[in-house]
């Protein structure tokens, strides 16, 4: 009995000793040279490696300092290097005949440079090229088939930038990706994840291939993505350095692509989104359902629906995109009925509008048909919009036309505006917003008409014409005041808006109604200084709208 144990024994000491032994009999790095040239071929890059040591207990090699070259046409710089890779390998033939035979690859802590040139390709899409040509001229084809059983990249760093911008690179660290059975033959299963620039989290899985090996940029794929807590500012670079984007972004979708054509859809959830330069962080989360299809060859595409939800406000918002350049552009059409303004309201700050200090939209729809276009950071946005059935609470726009609130028939008190309509053609453009045909009926004052412009910083140039409401006594003298503006203000009391658009300020256009009054009305009656009757009409529309006259 004893002597099977100790036959068993030694057999178990020797075959340690065998095991211990093999690193110091075989030495692989005379594999160098050929594995250099079989990745070389495989890749279509240059290839080097460092020291090679055989890994007995994971069955293969273990591989220092490995650096892949980039493409030529793209930079003269590495477009992989890695402290280390492993490869797995086939132990007896490796022992026995000296022949390689590999099963696996284990990348650590790799850096990778994808860089994109201003023809929309990627320095990743020649990789495996000069397999491709190899197997078109080889006549045993099965030859030339690059599989690998399994692919891991642990604790990787991803650089992504576009040849000659001066926007400053994105970087995805904390890189991991598992594949099995990569083949340019088949499909694979794979897994992806990292951290974005700004610590949020990628997340994609499904299955890709086979490998176009004549540009791996267009493998087909079936995937599921997710994106927790995207920084858009801080991924600005996806978009154009300067677009104005801000807030962070959760996205569940899919990603299905046959090599040509990339379709996607799922729903966008944003919280304190930030649309254009001079706007704000949203104070409410806006949602995007939405189906895309994208030309990889173009890099362009069309959206098909986009769903945008701000409570129960929907805007639909369809048209084309294109990536090609160095800065995204538009070209879209956002069209919302019947919208409740008090769900839109926390949403204004994101496309640059503020609401005078402590006014709040109580109440009323809004309509908008708008055509989006341009560069993402200099778009245009024109197009007709209606409010109806409006209540704004904190600001009582009567009290800010002066003494017209102390007339007769002119509203009650209180400190809210009531909007019986408001109508206006928009321009908004990277200056500020210009509100032209602005008409805006106020049942407790009338109808206000005209021109208004909002500058990036906000900073208001308004011109105006009050149509007030009421009928005799002192609004009787009212209406005389207003024939004298003459065809200017078409029978209306003229006036600006000037200000912030958080503390608008309203002044009397005493200029223009003294001007009318002088042309239309008194002719040369203009003569006698402060005594003649201009003089004195134009002392009466200062108090009128609240402004003393200058002496």
């Amino acid at each position: 009995m004893k002597k099977p144990l100790t036959i068993a024994a030694v057999a178990v000491v020797l075959l340690l000793i065998v095991i211990v032994a093999l690193p110091f009999v075989i030495d692989v790095n005379q594999f160098k040279p050929k594995l250099q040239s079989d990745l070389g071929t495989a890749l279509g890059r240059k290839v080097e490696v460092g020291n090679i040591k055989l890994a007995i207990f994971s069955g293969g090699v273990a591989i220092d300092d490995v650096a892949i070259s980039d493409d030529p046409a793209f930079s003269r710089e590495l477009f992989l290097k890695a402290k280390q890779l492993t490869v797995g390998v086939n132990l007896m033939p490796l022992i026995f005949s000296k022949k390689l035979e590999v099963r696996s690859f284990g990348v650590v802590d790799p850096e990778v440079s994808l860089l994109r040139n201003s023809a929309g390709v990627w320095n990743y899409s020649s990789l495996g090229g000069n397999a491709a040509k190899a197997k078109s001229k080889s006549a045993d084809s099965s030859s030339t088939n690059l599989t690998v059983e399994k692919l891991t990249i642990s604790n990787g760093k991803i650089t992504v930038g576009t040849v000659g911008s001066k926007a400053k690179p994105l970087v995805y660290r904390d890189v991991n990706v598992e594949a099995s059975n990569l083949s340019t033959t088949a499909q694979f299963p794979f897994e992806f994840s990292a951290k974005d620039p700004a610590n949020g989290a990628v997340k994609v899985d499904g299955k890709a291939g086979p490998i176009d090996q004549a540009d791996t940029s267009l493998t087909p794929l079936n995937a599921k993505i997710e994106v927790q807590h995207l920084d858009l500012g801080a991924s600005g670079g996806l978009l154009g350095a300067t677009s104005g984007l801000g807030g962070l972004l959760d996205f569940n979708g899919t990603l299905n692509s046959d090599g040509r054509q990339l379709t996607s859809k799922g729903t966008v959830k944003t919280s304190k989104i930030k649309l254009v330069a001079n706007g704000a962080p949203s104070g409410v989360p806006v949602n995007v359902d939405y189906d895309t299809a994208y030309d990889l060859k173009r890099q362009s595409g069309t959206l098909q629906q986009g769903d945008v939800h701000v409570g129960k406000a929907l805007a639909r918002l369809t048209g084309s995109y294109n990536t090609a350049g160095e800065e995204a552009t538009l070209q879209m059409k956002l069209k919302g009925q019947a919208m409740p303004v008090s769900d839109l309201e926390g949403a204004l700050p994101a496309v640059g509008v503020t609401l005078p200090t402590g006014a709040k939209l109580q109440s009323g729809t809004l309509e908008a048909d708008l055509a989006i276009s341009g560069p993402v950071n200099r778009l245009v946005i024109v197009g007709p919009v209606n409010l109806s059935n409006g209540k704004i609470t904190g600001f009582n726009l009567k009290s800010k036309l002066g003494a017209l609130a102390s007339f007769a028939g002119l509203g009650g008190s209180g400190s809210d505006t009531e909007i019986q309509t408001m109508s206006t053609n928009l321009h908004q453009d990277p200056q500020g917003t210009h509100a032209q045909n602005l008409l805006i009926v106020v049942p407790s004052i009338g109808t206000i008409t005209g021109d208004g412009n909002i500058s990036a910083s906000g900073q208001l140039n308004c011109k105006m014409v009050a149509k007030l409401s009421g009928g005799g006594g002192a609004m009787g003298a009212v209406s005389q005041f207003s024939k004298l503006g003459g065809s200017q203000s078409s029978g209306g009391i003229p006036f600006r808006i000037e200000g912030t658009t958080s503390n608008p300020i309203f002044v009397p256009d005493v200029a223009s109604m003294a001007g009318g009054l002088a042309k239309s009305q008194l002719g040369g009656l203009t003569s006698g200084g402060g005594n003649s009757p201009a003089s004195q009409a134009t002392g009466a529309l200062g108090g009128l709208l609240g402004k003393k006259k200058n002496p």
